[in-house]
């Protein structure tokens, strides 16, 4: 193999780096990977090879003084040399010996086995098998791996993509890795393996079982090189709010006709599950009203032990404003039913205020001494107006006219389930994700078998560095400890920086697609190399910089476009019927 240059002997060449002089008639561009072998000064150790990355490349005339010189040369009036080079990262070194390459030592770009010893590709077994997952494709064309061990908890787990919404395609990334999980075959369990899914913006992900019709020849080409099919995912359950008028429930979706079942909690449920601490985003901006919460849940809790359902029934008062509504009802032991969530909520006010709201003396408040945990008048009223202001987003998601119907992915027979939530309010939105959340952390706490995928955009908002609340808890949960219970957050955000710390850090693979400028110099994007967080602010769509922790340095690498549809004209309808037909004729 012809050399692509020499390692220079006019800058320093390090253990860790050095300069490589190319070539005339060759060439080296950013992200390429090379190698250069010498000689060992003890002849008994042999040959030492290393591996590395360029991260620089420079052009300047040799032989010129000024900056009007470049027009002499041009026409040939002055005598200079064109120097090329190319500063290179180590990557690996074979064997561990920490030595300078010598100057004038050839220097080859990595191939075939050469390039997988420089990424670590040969590191990538365990229990025998092989643990590449395929991650995207190389500037050179090569297949770019991650190690499987640390995206499923064996050595490491959770992933975090951040980037300029609408421009560093992070869901389309995290929907992609998905894919490769659940169709590379490199994951040994993927038949029992479950993904949760929250659609957070416009509808896009809810068309994830369809053929994109806009999916082009060297698309499919790109899926070919990975390994994969190019295809929908083949087992998606899609589960909606239901649309918040009255009458049958229907979900609210619209660009999709047919398949999405509605969500919903009643009020044994919601009850019972203790889900109340989700309503409150702002639990740390009083300091008794945590304490207050966790006292309310519990009494709910017990309130409902012995219930089934979908109403709550309590038989310590009387609903005055709606006595009269056909929707209150009382049984042969004039127990009172309640039958939506406005109801649960005047009576929660009856508990802590008592029938007339609370006495101007804050030490005495009039409520059952049981629900109101000796808080002040002050505090028991701040509660309430937190606990009104939720009815009108959250009524027609806790219910007390129908069973309840909540998303449990783990009981799902479909692979992947795709939770909408981008109708919703913010505050119903942090609900529906709390509780899903916690009902998922709690079964897999409990043993049940399967690793779980959770797919979360807008983590900045769930899990704020500055602020707490209940979901924050439930996510550093997840961070700390998921791994090792099988269940792995893949967390999106367009600012690291606003996302807390022990979420971040606890990634154990980081993807960064197009950056803000100020937002690429925050201290989150240190693990990038200078060079890769000035590339960050102009990456285009469909090329991530991705760090696992095998490898120095960071990897660029193309992703191919989806070969599912992200939005309703994107449906190859044509197709979907081809194959259904195909599948009748199989008998399956």
């Amino acid at each position: 193999m012809k050399p692509c240059g020499m390692v220079l002997g006019s800058r320093e060449a390090g253990a860790l780096d050095f300069w490589v002089a190319v070539e005339e008639g060759q060439y080296l561009r950013l992200d390429d990977l090379v190698y250069v072998e010498f000689q060992h000064p003890d002849p008994l150790k042999g040959q030492v090879r290393y591996y590395g990355m360029v991260d620089q490349v420079l052009k300047l005339y040799e032989g010129s003084q000024f900056d009007t010189d470049v027009f002499l040369a041009n026409r040939q009036l002055l005598p200079v040399s064109l120097s090329y080079a190319a500063h290179v990262k180590v990557t690996r070194l074979d064997p561990e010996e920490y030595l300078p390459p010598d100057p004038g030592c050839p220097v080859y770009v990595a191939r075939e086995h050469d390039l997988e010893m420089a990424l670590y590709y040969d590191k990538m077994t365990g229990e025998g098998q092989s643990t590449r997952l395929p991650a995207g494709i190389l500037k050179n064309g090569e297949v770019a791996y991650l190690n499987l061990e640390f995206l499923n908890g064996v050595k490491g787990g959770h992933v975090n993509i951040s980037g300029i919404s609408g421009v560093a395609t992070k869901t389309s990334y995290a929907t992609f890795l998905l894919y490769s999980l659940f169709e590379s075959g490199v994951m040994k369990d993927s038949l029992n393996a479950k993904a949760l899914v929250f659609n957070v913006k416009g509808e896009d992900l809810f068309f994830l079982d369809k053929p994109n019709k806009g999916l082009k020849a060297e698309d499919r080409d790109k899926y070919t090189a990975l390994g994969l099919p190019a295809g929908p995912f083949r087992s998606v359950a899609f589960r909606a709010p239901p649309k918040p008028t009255p009458g049958d429930i229907v979900p609210d979706v619209e660009s999709r006709k047919g398949g999405v079942l509605p969500f919903y909690w009643d009020l044994v449920q919601f009850c019972k599950g203790g889900l109340l601490p989700y309503l409150f985003t702002d639990r740390g901006s009083m300091t008794n009203l945590g304490f207050l919460i966790d006292q309310v849940t519990e009494r709910l809790r017990k309130l409902a032990a012995d219930q089934r359902g979908p109403a709550l029934q309590v038989e310590d008062w009387q609903d005055e404003q709606s006595l009269d509504d056909a929707g209150v009802t009382f049984d042969s032991l004039s127990k009172m039913r309640l039958s939506s969530f406005g109801q649960l909520v005047r009576y929660i006010e009856f508990k802590l205020l008592g029938p007339e709201g609370g006495e101007e003396d804050e030490k005495r408040p009039k409520g059952d001494p049981r629900w109101t945990a000796r808080q002040a008048t002050g505090t028991l009223e701040a509660f309430v107006r937190r606990l009104r202001a939720s009815v009108q987003n959250v009524e027609f998601l806790i219910r007390g006219d129908k069973k309840g119907n909540p998303p449990d992915p783990l009981a799902a027979q479909e692979q992947v389930s795709v939770v909408g939530i981008n109708r919703l309010s913010a505050q119903a939105q942090m609900f529906v994700v709390g509780s899903i959340l916690r009902e998922v952390f709690e079964k897999k706490s409990a043993g049940r078998p399967g690793a779980v995928f959770i797919v979360l955009d807008e983590l900045n908002k769930y899990a704020p560095r500055e602020d707490e609340s209940p979901i924050k808890d439930i996510l550093l949960d997840i961070a700390e400890r998921g791994r090792s219970l099988g269940v792995i957050l893949i967390g999106a955000q367009q600012t690291a920086s606003e996302v807390e710390r022990r979420v971040v850090g606890n990634a154990a693979i980081r993807v960064v697609g197009r950056l803000d400028a100020a937002e690429a110099e925050r201290p989150e994007y240190r693990f990038m190399p200078a060079s890769f967080r000035d590339r960050a602010v102009i990456l285009p769509q469909g090329t991530m910089i991705v760090q696992q922790p095998e490898l120095p340095v960071p990897l660029p690498l193309n992703f191919p476009y989806p070969a599912w549809a992200t939005k309703a004209s994107e449906q190859n309808l044509e197709a979907e019927i081809s194959t259904e037909a195909l599948e009748r004729d199989l008998g399956l």
